[in-house]
């Protein structure tokens, strides 16, 4: 019993002695928190006596510029360099200062630079120092750079900010200079050409090139085994079928290496290139349909607006444009939306459009996205050179008084894989680039050109080189039915005078004036242009200013030759002209250029035109005045 009493005594004891080990820490923590906070206060105090005073703006940048300078110092090689460059720099590009001093100034830095120019071009404000040292330099000098360059050309044209010291490097060089640069990049133009910066300086070269430097870079593109015999293909060999005809090389590698060189240029959309236009349409001369076909698939899309900028580029969309299917067509057309003005301006580009207001059946998609681009600066294109082909086109299809026989040849290309009249000579092109009677892969590519001849046939929808809409109702969809002839003949009208002195917009009002080719203006809208031959008439029948800058529209050099033209070609006009302008004046208007006019109501080939005028231009002729042009005709047979 005693036992079991000091047990329940001693288990009480350690009962209560747990207590109190689970309360103590509490206590300590709030006897060391209240310790804490009743020493905070001289804690605080001895806190303030250390902090320094609050830095002002000026001093936290200069002190972070003062760490960015260090950063950079440790991170570039040659800042310090930069910097000293960089505040001569300043001085030598203002352009109020002295050819002298900024001379001194170009030669301080070249000389500080020499022995890193390589080093320190990629560099985005070193690679702009030196293109101005390069700009106002001296020629010495200006070699000096270049051959310190030359070796590292290659790595400097992958730099985005280099390349463009490259191609101030390039327009400064001297012929051998060029052509060592171009030597250069034997090998590597196309890895070049799959780079978007690398890209733009083999176009740079390939437009400052000559024709052979030209070739050179073009015929590694076309095959590995003429980087071999480059040597030996000439200039008259230009063409990628003479090359292989001379060089007895296979079809079916040319076109693998060609379509391995392409292929990862359409897909990174590295298109802008004139070298790649002329790569496309020689891959056009020899590949087969359904390689062609995929070329055009890729093309028909935005991308060809960034290629008809140039020659070959105009050339490549008319041909997508031609071979294209519906859908592809659709897709050209929708990717022209929003620059069809810039377009029809352009040079090379309005031959597109031109080839489509020729060849596309879907007139309400051309009005929509092409034709209300065009009227809404209708004037300016009408007294543009390149703006008014595409309305003359639909005026006067093809003609060669307004278009030149290299504008009519791109009108007229074809892709010899896919035009039935181009089929013998793709035969014998299969022939001639057979290397031997046993060479199996040659006699593949021949049965393979065989079979995709035989799929063509005239009634592929697909590939149709022009529509299957009649050009003539085409023609009158887009003038009449869109609205566009009556635009053009109100802006005739309104601006007649101006038009008849414009060495290029005559020509329109001259068309729209005759109705244009094969009437196609009448008899819809006659009464217009009876409106437009009154107006032509009215300004002719002004009196000879006296003391006026602007010439009378008859004595005018091109007004005289449009009227005397509609004249010959219009007898509507020829009589109005006469009631209103000549009769009862025809002597006063004898002499000069209007004399031309006159003389032209005689050779009118419409006998009404030359009755109503013989009475009173006879006497004329009998005094000399003017020549009779019945002796004119007989004179020139």
């Amino acid at each position: 019993m005693a036992a079991k009493k000091q047990d329940a005594g001693n288990t009480k004891k350690r009962k209560l002695l747990d207590t109190k080990t689970h309360e103590s820490p509490s206590k300590s923590k709030t006897s060391n928190s209240d310790a804490s906070k009743r020493h905070k206060p001289h804690s605080v105090a001895k806190d303030t006596k250390q902090q320094k005073p609050p830095l002002t703006g000026r001093e936290r940048r200069l002190h972070a510029k003062e760490l960015a300078d260090a950063r950079k110092k440790k991170r570039k090689r040659h800042y310090t360099l930069e910097q000293e460059l960089a505040r001569l720099w300043e001085k030598m590009r203002r352009h109020e200062i002295a050819k002298e001093d900024r001379a001194k100034l170009v030669t301080e830095a070249v000389q500080k630079m020499k022995g890193k120019i390589p080093e320190i071009a990629g560099s985005h404000i070193s690679s702009r120092i030196l293109q101005t040292c390069v700009k106002h330099c001296s020629q010495a000098e200006r070699d000096a750079v270049f051959e310190e360059l030359s070796p590292h050309f290659l790595n400097l044209a992958y730099n985005a900010y280099a390349v463009h010291l490259v191609k101030k490097m390039l327009d400064n060089a001297s012929k051998k200079q060029l052509a060592g640069f171009i030597s250069t990049l034997h090998g590597h133009v196309a890895p070049l050409l799959r780079h978007m910066v690398g890209s733009v300086v083999v176009e740079h070269a390939y437009e400052l090139a000559n024709a052979a430097q030209k070739q050179e870079l073009l015929l590694e593109l076309y095959s590995t085994e003429l980087q071999l015999f480059k040597d030996l293909v000439s200039l008259k060999e230009s063409r990628l079928l003479d090359v292989m005809s001379k060089l007895k090389l296979q079809k079916g590698s040319v076109l693998r290496h060609m379509t391995s060189v392409i292929q990862p240029i359409l897909e990174k959309g590295i298109v802008d290139h004139s070298i790649l236009h002329r790569v496309l349409l020689e891959y056009f001369s020899i590949a087969d349909k359904s390689s062609v076909t995929d070329i055009i698939q890729q093309l028909s899309s935005p991308l060809i607006v960034r290629m008809i900028g140039t020659k070959d580029g105009a050339k490549i969309g008319t041909l997508c444009v031609k071979y294209g299917n519906a859908k592809e067509r659709k897709k050209i057309i929708k990717g022209l939306k929003g620059h069809v003005d810039k377009t029809a301006y352009h040079q090379y580009g309005c031959m597109v459009l031109v080839c489509i207001l020729s060849v596309v059946d879907d007139t309400k998609l051309i009005t929509k996205v092409i034709i209300r681009e065009l009227q809404s600066v209708l004037k300016e294109l009408v007294l543009d050179k390149n703006g008014r082909r595409p309305l003359l086109q639909l005026l006067h299809p093809n003609s060669s008084r307004y278009f030149s026989p290299d504008d009519l040849a791109t009108l007229s290309l074809s892709i010899p894989s896919l035009s039935l009249k181009d089929q013998s000579e793709a035969g014998s092109l299969t022939e001639t680039t057979k290397v031997s009677l046993g060479d199996k892969e040659s006699e593949e590519d021949m049965a393979v050109d065989e079979v995709n001849i035989d799929k063509i046939s005239v009634d592929d929808s697909d590939l149709a080189e022009s529509g299957k809409k009649d050009p003539i109702v085409r023609r009158q969809e887009l003038l009449i039915k869109s609205g566009l002839a009556d635009s053009l003949l109100d802006v005739c009208i309104e601006s007649v005078g101006e038009l008849l002195r414009s060495n290029f917009g005559k020509e329109i009002l001259y068309e729209v004036a005759t109705g244009g080719s094969e009437g196609i203006m009448r008899p819809t809208l006659d009464d217009k242009i009876n409106s437009l031959h009154d107006a032509v008439a009215s300004l002719a029948a002004m009196p000879k200013p006296a003391d006026s800058q602007e010439e009378h529209v008859l004595e005018n050099f091109h007004s005289s030759r449009t009227i005397r033209k509609l004249i010959l070609d219009c007898p509507n006009f020829a009589s109005t002209l006469w009631e209103k302008a000549f009769k009862g004046k025809s002597e006063l208007w004898a002499h000069g250029h209007s004399c031309k006019i006159v003389s032209a109501f005689l050779e009118s080939p419409d006998m009404k035109v030359q009755k109503l005028v013989e009475k009173e231009l006879k006497p004329l002729i009998d005094r000399g005045v003017l020549k009779n042009p019945k002796l004119k005709e007989q004179a020139n047979q």
